[in-house]
């Protein structure tokens, strides 16, 4: 139990990340759902989903922010998928010297990492804290909503895909041309033949 807190109190003073680690900043995440940022179209960012920093796995989304905690670099959501499990023993966590709180840990289903917590009992400073899901920064990474930007490259009718119908025009089409070439070529001899006469008659 001990060694366990003491990981945890080492975990939380190695972390140096904030969301600038996984692509994204608490503030902006803040800002984008209320509204306090003015934005215009070129960074109208979608939401985000949060995973799991190792599996991968959902672990929720921005549509349930309820917060973030910079000096602790942690998020709070209202609500989780059911990738993340609620542990049940209670035990002891101390934020600061009269800061004593009750919390469980969150892990994640796909791989039991502890992705963070939910406060069962907190001091009055801290209360809205209580029964919310907080998620270590450092443990989850993020994801934005339509911020995919790889495409194929795509040149016009010379990129066509090559179908039953594409390769039926094109059979058309060169049937076509051939019997253009004939019919000129066909032409040509019979004014060739023609110019000989004229000269076989002076």
């Amino acid at each position: 139990m001990a060694a366990r807190e003491k990981s945890l109190k080492h975990r939380q003073k190695h972390i140096n990340a904030t969301f600038e680690a996984s692509s994204i900043d608490s503030t902006a995440v803040g800002e984008k759902l209320f509204g306090h940022a003015e934005e215009d179209e070129d960074s109208d960012d979608g939401p985000v989903v949060f995973i799991c920093g190792k599996c991968k796995l959902p672990v929720g989304d921005s549509l349930s922010w309820d917060g973030s905690e910079d000096g602790q670099n942690q998020i709070r959501l209202k609500r989780v998928t059911d990738n993340v499990l609620v542990g049940k023993d209670n035990r002891l966590y101390e934020m600061g010297k009269r800061s004593l709180c009750l919390i469980v840990d969150l892990i994640c289903r796909g791989c039991h990492s502890v992705l963070g917590m939910v406060y069962t009992s907190t001091p009055k400073n801290l209360d809205h804290k209580r029964f919310t899901f907080c998620f270590n920064v450092a443990d989850i990474d993020s994801y934005v909503l339509g911020s995919a930007s790889q495409m194929l490259a795509a040149e016009g009718p010379k990129e066509q895909p090559v179908t039953l119908e594409y390769r039926g025009i094109v059979e058309q089409q060169l049937t076509e041309m051939k019997m253009l070439v004939m019919s000129m070529a066909h032409r040509l001899e019979e004014i060739e033949a023609g110019l000989q006469e004229g000269c076989d008659e002076a």
